[in-house]
């Protein structure tokens, strides 16, 4: 039986996400999802006029080639990857799997040499083609966002396919705040830290290269984040599982972390480049609809009334210069309900407890609120 939702979400992803034109050539990359989600998006692929190429993926296999992986052996993926990607004008990556941990065992110095010969690969895919990666709904997802499973897939399909459009002026009004702005200071439990944004573009995120989508981003001056934050969402990063994050800042270097037993973990993965211990991202989560966390990075990321800080790679849209091979989102949530917290732009209030202050910002406040 079809599900009428798979046709919608292509339909978003082909003519919304990426706005493909006739002629686009478009790398479509599915791991293990269903045939018919991934038959809906070669047709509507085709629909605009565009020729999809398919790369099919499958997570347990995956795993089993990173747990060997040596140089040699990725930097040859890397350069047929290259070539495929510098061929393409748009990528669509559509991620499923039951388990969230398969990675989690696979030894760390073979994660970094696989990342670091398939970052170029992601740049240039970033910097060069129109692109949007989202998860695909499972059971394993449910459970670690404490639903039934059609629960978490009504609520998967509300996310993605939500009216994006009508959240864009706030969102771009806040970007412009921050770009006026030259310090953001964010106070909460165990947190307290500044840095400058000074100068670096703010980029509103209204479900063009994720979905579900929601975030306002810019990066920190690379030198200027000085404090302590303690982050209250749980985390999950190659595959490991992290809780309560505390990272503190000196001059914009992560000089102390710690992540309960995973602490040594934690440092192994800030030690992978020197960048790795440097902020590349700051964002507001803005989206009204998600307001709990789910141990997923596309979705947590977004909640309503959180942030996040990013150790690693910025990116070219709002670039501090910082360069590395890991890109980590850790996300605190600062609703009354959570713990609460402020974030100030110039010393002036423009969120408390999770709430925007100014009521032309109030559409992305969380819905339960």
């Amino acid at each position: 039986m079809r599900d009428t939702r798979f046709q919608k979400l292509a339909a978003q992803l082909a003519e919304y996400s990426t706005a493909l034109r006739p002629g686009d050539r478009v790398l479509l990359e599915l791991t293990d999802i269903p045939e018919e989600m991934g038959v809906a998006l070669i047709r509507e692929v085709r629909a605009a006029g565009a020729l999809p190429f398919l790369r099919l993926n499958q997570t347990r296999l995956n795993r089993e080639m990173l747990s060997g992986a040596v140089e040699e052996q990725y930097e040859a993926i890397a350069r047929h990857r290259m070539a495929e990607m510098e061929d393409m004008d748009a990528y669509i990556e559509i991620r499923g799997g039951g388990n969230a941990f398969e990675f989690s065992s696979v030894p760390q110095k073979n994660m970094a040499t696989a990342m670091k010969a398939l970052n170029p690969v992601s740049q240039r895919r970033i910097r060069h083609t129109r692109w949007c990666g989202l998860r695909w709904p499972s059971e394993g997802m449910a459970q670690q966002a404490a639903m039934s499973t059609e629960e978490f897939e009504d609520f998967y399909f509300h996310t993605c396919l939500m009216n994006y459009g009508a959240l864009r002026p706030a969102m771009k009004r806040l970007a412009e705040m921050m770009e006026a702005a030259d310090q953001i200071r964010i106070t909460g439990p165990d947190t307290e830290i500044a840095f400058s944004i000074k100068g670096l573009n703010a980029i509103p995120c209204a479900g063009e290269c994720n979905l579900p989508d929601g975030e306002v981003f810019t990066a920190p001056v690379i030198d200027s984040a000085n404090g302590h934050i303690s982050f209250n969402v749980p985390s999950l990063f190659q595959g490991i599982p992290f809780d309560s994050i505390r990272l503190t800042l000196e001059d914009g270097l992560i000089v102390h972390a710690e992540a309960g037993d995973k602490t040594a973990q934690l440092n192994a993965i800030l030690d992978t480049d020197s960048g790795a211990r440097r902020l590349g991202e700051f964002a507001f989560g803005v989206n009204p609809a998600i307001t709990k966390p789910m141990r997923n990075i596309l979705f947590d990321e977004k909640i309503s009334g959180s942030f996040h800080l990013t150790p690693g790679q910025a990116y070219h849209v709002a670039d501090n210069g910082n360069q590395s091979r890991i890109h980590w989102d850790m996300v605190c949530i600062q609703t009354e309900e959570a713990g609460g917290g402020d974030i100030y732009l110039d010393n002036e209030l423009v969120r408390h407890n999770g709430l925007f202050t100014s009521p032309e910002l109030a559409i992305l406040n969380p819905i339960h609120s």
